[in-house]
């Protein structure tokens, strides 16, 4: 079986739950207690999405931050 490496980002929510959420697969997200916990949900969504869907994924350039006024 090929393996294939997906981007997964995780983010902290105000429950202080972790969400975490794979931009190359439509739909891909998990959340959990921890990022250990979060990691192995999400391992097993991609797995079911990709029996779900074919996908290449995209090449990962990197993560900016940029600041806006939000007035």
């Amino acid at each position: 079986m090929k393996k294939q490496i997906f981007t997964v980002l995780i983010e902290k929510d105000e429950n202080g739950t972790y969400v975490a959420e794979v931009p190359d697969l439509k739909g891909c997200y998990t959340q959990g207690d921890s990022v250990e916990e979060v990691m192995k949900n999400i391992k097993e969504v991609i797995e079911m999405c990709l029996e779900e869907q074919n996908v290449t994924p995209n090449e990962f350039i990197g993560v900016q931050k940029i600041e806006v006024n939000a007035d």
